[in-house]
């Protein structure tokens, strides 16, 4: 371990390793303090994402999918297949084993950048000083360094009304571990983790209920989309309900009483466990002492520029702890865009052009803005969209649900927006993201060659329409 530092990074998650990782690569001597202990007690890198939300949900999304494929769909395939079982605590074990392996690389990505892994708790001190508390039973230790990047990410908000128990009330991290398949399941919050979680859940053989507080459903999507997205939801079986506002939780021996105020006035629902996913909250408290003089902005989290510099020069501040979306990739190219700025360069992020996705089957995603906020902002714009059900790949992966929407300006039409649902929305947005940070138009996508047969041909055709001329579906005349 080095006694100085070039950079002291306050978090190992998507934002704090990866700015670690850039600093290094650019010739400073890093350390990044991290306080991360996983599932077995020992410190991991990776925050939250890694260990228990991004990577660990989408394995368990992936297999559960597996799973419904097998026992519900083969035989639309042609393929029998019977006394098809799940094993969870298996299923848990390969969770555990993709999360380790991948902590496991992180650190070694350390190692070979040479980025010193101090584990434990980082805190601002006042004058650009880092204090340093060990997990281990060692002396806290100060740092005098120049630049600081803090990234200590976000944590579930949890309500009084619902308390988490050790396994019935459970939040995101306790809903991944169940080593059996809840009977009736009820979820608090209709956002993205409500609905990976409960989509898991479902395909297991679960009843799930999702209490919604927001009239909207998915708020931030495009309205269409997320039309679409609830009524294949509502196909498979899960059961959500908005303008519903949780009051209270009785806690019984064989049952959960769920108590509630929705469009019938009160009601109650009774489930044997409830996950609580009602978003989360930046980890500010302690960050920094008093006396530092950190400032945070109206919502709570901490203030920064355009460059993520904070009220203190040389302080950096990135990932979740800052505004703009709660996202693992906005927070890594944060933490690489600091890295950058802190070396002399000049990086640039266009956060319009930041992609979300929803890994729900049909998966949800976007990038840009949505048909309401082009009218809300008086913006002139054309649409053009195309249904997955005319696509032969869709077609042939018994995946046709969903669409493609494109949105362009109607003077210049360049790229405004691209909506997503559909099989691998995920990877289909890319190509979207692509588009819009190079300023394509829809023209320039209409006369681009997409593979045939692809899922990407309905980007394609949705750009054509955008013109009224796609190819494999009917046209609607202009008004």
């Amino acid at each position: 371990m080095s006694d100085k530092y070039d950079v002291i990074v306050i978090g190992g998650g998507p934002a704090g390793y990866v700015a670690a990782i850039r600093c290094a690569q650019l010739g400073m001597k890093t350390a990044c303090i991290d306080q991360w202990l996983n599932k077995a007690g020992k410190p991991a890198l990776g925050g939250t994402c890694l260990n228990v939300g991004c990577i660990p949900s989408k394995a368990l999304l992936e297999i559960s999918e597996q799973f419904e494929a097998i026992s519900k769909h083969s035989r639309e395939h042609g393929i029998s297949v019977a006394d098809v079982q799940m094993d969870t605590s298996l299923m848990i074990a390969r969770k555990d084993k993709i999360v380790s392996d991948l902590t496991a690389g992180i650190a070694q990505l350390f190692q070979a950048n040479n980025i010193d892994w101090l584990q434990g708790r980082g805190t601002l001190l006042a004058n650009k000083e880092v204090r340093f508390e060990p997990l281990s039973e060692a002396d806290s230790k100060i740092y005098q360094v120049e630049n600081i990047i803090l990234a200590t990410g976000s944590s579930p908000v949890e309500l009084s009304c619902a308390p988490l128990t050790d396994d019935r009330i459970v939040d995101n991290e306790g809903a991944l571990n169940w080593h059996s398949v809840p009977e009736r399941l009820g979820i608090i919050g209709a956002g993205v983790i409500g609905l990976e979680l409960g989509s898991v859940w479902r395909r297991l053989g679960a009843e799930v209920v999702i209490l919604g507080a927001m009239n909207d459903f998915l708020a931030a999507a495009d309205k269409q989309i997320a039309k679409t997205a609830r009524r294949e939801l509502k196909k498979q079986g899960l059961d959500i309900r908005l303008g519903s506002r949780i009051t209270h939780t009785q806690i019984n021996d064989n049952e959960l009483i769920m108590e509630y105020t929705g469009k019938d006035g009160k009601q109650q629902l009774a489930v044997d466990r409830i996950i609580v996913a009602v978003g989360r909250r930046p980890n500010v408290t302690g960050i920094a002492v008093d006396e530092a003089a950190l400032k945070l902005d109206e919502s709570g989290r901490i203030d920064v520029d355009d460059e993520c510099e904070t009220n203190i020069p040389g302080v950096y501040a990135v990932g979740d702890v800052v505004r703009g979306p709660m996202l693992a990739h906005k927070a890594s190219e944060e933490g690489i865009a600091v890295a950058e700025r802190i070396a002399g360069q000049k990086p640039h992020i266009d956060y319009n052009n930041c992609p979300w996705v929803i890994y729900t089957q049909p998966e949800i995603a976007w990038v840009g803005k949505t048909e309401e906020q082009l009218k809300e902002a008086g913006v002139s714009y054309r649409c053009g969209s195309f249904s997955f059900a005319a696509n032969g790949r869709a077609k042939a992966m018994n995946q046709a649900a969903g669409l493609v929407k494109i949105i362009a300006d109607s003077v210049t039409d360049r790229l405004l927006g691209v909506h997503i649902v559909g099989p691998m929305a995920s990877e289909l947005i890319a190509q979207a993201v692509i588009a819009m940070e190079n300023e394509n138009t829809s023209e320039d996508l209409s006369r681009m060659i997409f593979a045939h047969p692809s899922l990407s041909e309905t980007i394609h055709e949705a750009a054509l329409a955008v013109d009224k001329r796609a190819i494999h579906a009917v046209n609607r005349r202009r008004k």
